[in-house]
């Protein structure tokens, strides 16, 4: 057996491999498992390097960028997340520093260490309700979240678009769920946060809700995406290549149709016809109009387009077993080549 170190900032006892994971609650830890799992296959123990204290270690795998020590063992880095939230993941200096970088970012893939991956997902499916019962009209499922800085493509700006104008004009027809919304969204300039302390004072002396249409933090999304006839899933921010996150993928998985807003080549990855573009719509009043006008047997040609896309090669291409065995077969043939394994 030989030992290798996963870091990741803020795990360690290994707590990134625990069956729940209380840090990102609606990013379960099957992947890092899993990769565990497969590493163990080829005689190798992956622990965060705190258990490791004692033990001769072979390689170092970073879980994102992350400030690099000095060190002479191979070192390899996984860089899932958005690079406008972690910026080393989009840096070619930063990245050119390891053996192999794993990345979906076409901007990266020009370097020779770079091996493309698509973000993880399980694609773990059981076969779905059709319209009829699905009580939830529509939905959104994020956590209460902000930029600090200001992008031109934010989408957490137009998340919040979707929830006001629902609660203003549609509420019967909508319903929040996530991590923080029973406060008003984070304020990081000067003229956003007097508005948001009025907001908090408001709810806290009159009992007013941040977000009237907030139902509560849910312990697993499946528990109301199979409810649900549309689901909104925008990623933080959109016309990033390839940034297909697991918020399209969860919503496919319980037959739930995404309304979808992201990536600009998100139909390389999944079939037109599996979700509504966002992006042929002028704004959310639009976007409902249509909804309303998806008969019960429209919605069930999406629910087959959306089955024949998960019993496919594209969808196998996120699946984490796929992702997985590309990065322990890369890794361990690297080890080979430098008589480490």
């Amino acid at each position: 057996m030989i030992y290798a170190n996963i870091h990741s900032d803020g795990r360690s006892n290994n707590s990134l491999f625990a069956l729940e994971d209380t840090v990102h609650r609606f990013n379960p830890s099957y992947t890092p498992r899993l990769l565990r799992e497969r590493f163990l296959e080829r005689g190798i123990e992956l622990n965060t390097a705190d258990l490791n204290t004692d033990r001769p270690v072979s390689f170092d795998l970073h879980l994102e960028g992350r400030p690099l020590t000095e060190g002479t063992r191979p070192k390899y880095l996984i860089a899932l997340e958005n690079p406008n939230i972690n910026k080393l993941n989009a840096s070619n200096e930063y990245c050119s520093n390891f053996d192999l970088a794993f990345a979906w970012d076409v901007r990266l893939h020009h370097l020779n260490n770079v091996v493309p991956i698509l973000i993880p997902h399980p694609i773990s499916w059981q076969d779905f309700s059709g319209p009829q019962d699905r009580k939830i009209f529509s939905c959104l499922i994020n956590a209460n979240k902000a930029f600090k800085e200001i992008l031109d493509t934010d989408l957490y700006l137009e998340r919040l678009k979707v929830i006001r104008w629902y609660e203003q004009h549609a509420p019967n027809h909508f319903e929040l769920y996530g991590l923080g919304w029973d406060k008003p969204p984070p304020a990081y300039t000067f003229a956003s946060r007097l508005p948001r302390t009025l907001s908090r004072l408001k709810t806290k002396l009159l009992g007013t809700p941040a977000f009237p249409s907030f139902r509560g933090e849910i312990p697993d999304k499946a528990t109301v995406l199979r409810c649900a006839r549309f689901s909104y899933c925008y990623e933080n921010n959109r016309d990033i290549t390839n940034y297909v996150t697991e918020k399209m993928l969860d919503s496919l998985v319980n037959g739930c149709v995404p309304v979808y807003w992201g990536a600009d080549n998100v139909t390389e990855h999944v079939p037109a016809d599996c979700f509504i573009d966002r992006r042929h719509f002028k704004d959310t009043a639009s976007v409902h109009r249509h909804l309303l006008t998806i008969s019960d047997e429209r919605y069930m040609d999406y629910q087959t387009a959306i089955r024949n896309f998960l019993c496919s090669e594209s969808a196998k291409n996120f699946s984490s077993e796929r992702v997985v065995q590309t990065v322990v077969d890369r890794i361990c043939q690297d080890l080979q080549q430098r008589h480490l394994l």
